[in-house]
């Protein structure tokens, strides 16, 4: 990621300071910028990002079978947040740490769902919360053999506890109605999927 001092892409956007708020764990960071608005004035304005890397994610799906293939952790932001219990079903996913999107992916893949990717599909790249987290995700598509699972479950000694969860494709699409995925990685991939990905010809879409 680009220094925020050294911004230039934006001329009217100029960075005057970046002060260092928090490294424990990831990096919180509060940067004062001047900002020109349409209308030709320039203002002092402050925001607060939160640096943790950038990540990756796939929908493994099975045509075949018309399934995907999911999991489900503890994510206990959401549970401080309104979630019945923080039990969190989604996309395989993790942080690129040093690797490349492609390489990350493949890994996360193997240890939470004990798939191991052969052809892989660039979906798109998203900002999922861009007022405040500065991390872009890249998002891929891979089908999966069901034959050819492994266990799966994450790292324990990083203390993951991941369920592999195998749906039919319509009642995961169904399950977003109803707010039993509320994935946003999820539910685009999801939709994706039925509109443009492996099962957009079956619905008649294509």
């Amino acid at each position: 990621m680009t220094s925020p001092t050294s911004l230039s892409r934006n001329p009217r956007v100029r960075v005057t300071d970046v002060e260092l708020l928090s490294d424990a764990w990831y990096v919180l960071r509060r940067t004062t910028f001047e900002f020109q608005h349409r209308d030709g004035r320039w203002t002092t304005e402050q925001r607060e990002t939160y640096d943790r890397g950038n990540g990756a994610t796939v929908l493994l799906y099975d045509v075949a079978g018309e399934t995907v293939l999911l999991t489900r952790q503890f994510r206990y932001p959401v549970y401080v947040n309104d979630h019945p219990d923080g039990m969190f079903l989604e996309t395989a996913a993790g942080l690129l740490d040093t690797d490349d999107a492609e390489t990350a992916i493949r890994r996360e893949a193997e240890e939470e769902t004990g798939v191991r990717i052969g052809a892989l599909e660039h979906v798109f790249d998203v900002y999922t919360s861009p007022g405040s987290v500065t991390e872009r995700l890249h998002c891929y598509a891979a089908p999966y053999d069901p034959a050819d699972r492994g266990a799966g479950g994450g790292i324990a000694e990083e203390g993951e506890d991941i369920e592999v969860v195998e749906l039919r494709f319509e009642d995961a699409l169904k399950m977003i109605g109803t707010g039993e995925i509320a994935d946003a990685k999820t539910i685009m991939l999801l939709q994706w999927a039925a509109l443009q990905g492996p099962f957009s010809a079956r619905k008649g879409l294509e």
